[in-house]
């Protein structure tokens, strides 16, 4: 019989390897994952097309909010930057890919979703360990937000806190690359170039990033 899964957990997909992982990772400890997407004015939506396929290989419903950053800020919202081509990817170093306040957007509205419907759970893939140095990314900011929802949401108030899972914060590219294999992760469906078009770029941070890992992990990219 197939198991009943009752808990429910809030999944930030963003069509990624990681994202991707981590929904996978989410059902495996057993919760019901409810999916949420955004469009925030990023250079392609093939991330998007990518992360609602990945809801559906597991049969996830998916919330794709849409919301607006006219301010932009960041080479990934705003085409007249250039997107950086670095050799080698400096932890200290932010590049020009960081998205001003994205993660503390992105989990305040999964939170609220978590409350309407009950979950227990937000699911994020942010590592930082093979990254490209987002001070959101890190496990300081993490304990600081479950600080803030504590205290700000009426879960904490009523002293059922909602959880944050960071199952890939202190893994490796390829530590994350064997662990997905093992959970059966269609990484054949992910997108990770900063990039649209057919065929991802190669030299942006995210593609290299994804290269080192697979290559470490001594296994094929089946998304090539």
């Amino acid at each position: 019989m197939p198991r009943i899964m009752s808990k429910k957990a809030i999944i930030l997909l963003s069509g990624g390897l990681d994202s991707a992982t981590i929904l996978y990772e989410a059902k495996r400890k057993g919760f019901k994952p409810y999916c949420l997407v955004f469009e925030y004015g990023q250079r392609h939506k093939k991330e998007i097309i990518q992360a609602k396929k990945l809801a559906a290989s597991v049969k996830a419903p998916v919330q794709c909010v849409t919301i607006a950053m006219p301010w932009q800020g960041s080479s990934l919202l705003d085409k007249r930057m250039k997107l950086p081509k670095r050799k080698v990817i400096k932890e200290k170093e932010i590049p020009s890919t960081y998205v001003p306040a994205r993660n503390i957007i992105f989990l305040s509205f999964a939170a609220s979703y978590a409350e309407a419907v009950g979950a227990e759970a937000i699911f994020i893939g942010a590592n930082a360990i093979d990254y490209s140095g987002y001070p959101d990314c890190r496990p300081e900011f993490f304990d600081a937000y479950r600080q803030v929802m504590k205290k700000g949401l009426k879960t904490g108030a009523e002293g059922q806190n909602l959880k944050i899972f960071t199952p890939l914060l202190k893994k490796t590219k390829a530590g994350i690359i064997r662990m997905g294999m093992k959970l059966g992760v269609p990484y054949e469906l992910t997108w990770s170039c900063y990039k649209g078009g057919t065929k991802p770029c190669g030299v942006c941070d995210s593609c290299l990033l994804r290269a080192k890992g697979f290559e470490e992990a001594g296994l094929p990219d089946p998304a090539l």
